[in-house]
């Protein structure tokens, strides 16, 4: 996948409202959403140094970090992804990961990856062993998604952050998580060459900036 272009601004509650009625009119809800939204977790990974959640609050302009991520509590599902970024453009690859296998991954058990065929697989067991990747933390929350084909335009609503510190109930629905600070929104706007200028429109809100919210950096106040 090519880089893409992204922007991510911070809102308040009331602000996800008017967007939701916004874009609506002019986008299409993800075909992915049921009843308009999902439940996603990640789990994100970093070394005994903390470089990505340094580097994320640094600014450093290129980086990148792992998570493994599934949907709806459904385990049938699961990806490991890459998230990388260059001067302010951003890029994802995902493998394929089993309930089983995601398990190993929590609990250590990684010598599996060195040879399963999977190329990005087989770079996180690299990257575990040359530069400490672990688990760090949970990240819950809830997205509502829109679609706009023109520019190939993405647009997420994303609130109910929730964090959990321990990265072993990772697979278990039921582990407990708590709010990952002040109760928030984030608004996401991913696209390719162009932004089609309807939702440039939908999307402007009296004084939002675009901002280098993480909502791992968020998730990680606690740990």
């Amino acid at each position: 996948m090519n880089f893409r272009h992204e922007w991510k601004f911070e809102i308040s509650k009331s602000d996800m409202y008017v967007l939701r009625q916004r874009l609506r009119a002019v986008a299409s809800p993800d075909s992915h959403a049921v009843n308009g939204t999902y439940r996603i977790r990640s789990l994100y990974f970093d070394n005994l140094s903390d470089r990505a959640l340094r580097e994320k609050l640094d600014g450093v302009s290129i980086r990148e970090k792992f998570r493994i991520r599934y949907y709806n509590e459904d385990l049938s599902v699961i990806h490991l992804e890459k998230k990388s970024r260059m001067n302010g453009l951003c890029r994802k690859r995902s493998a394929v990961l089993t309930s089983e296998e995601a398990g190993m991954i929590v609990n250590g058990n990684v010598g599996w990856m060195a040879d399963c065929g999977r190329e990005l697989v087989t770079e996180l067991y690299g990257k575990i062993r040359s530069q400490g990747l672990r688990p760090k933390t949970i990240v819950d929350y809830t997205r509502e998604p829109f679609v706009y084909g023109p520019g190939n335009v993405r647009v997420t609503l994303d609130d109910r952050i929730r964090t959990g510190t321990d990265c072993r109930e990772f697979l278990n629905p039921d582990c407990v998580t708590i709010p990952a600070g002040e109760e928030t929104a984030v608004l996401e706007v991913k696209w390719d060459e162009f932004l089609p200028s309807v939702i440039q429109d939908a999307i402007q809100l009296s004084g939002c900036r675009a901002s280098a919210f993480s909502k791992y950096a968020r998730c990680r106040i606690y740990g």
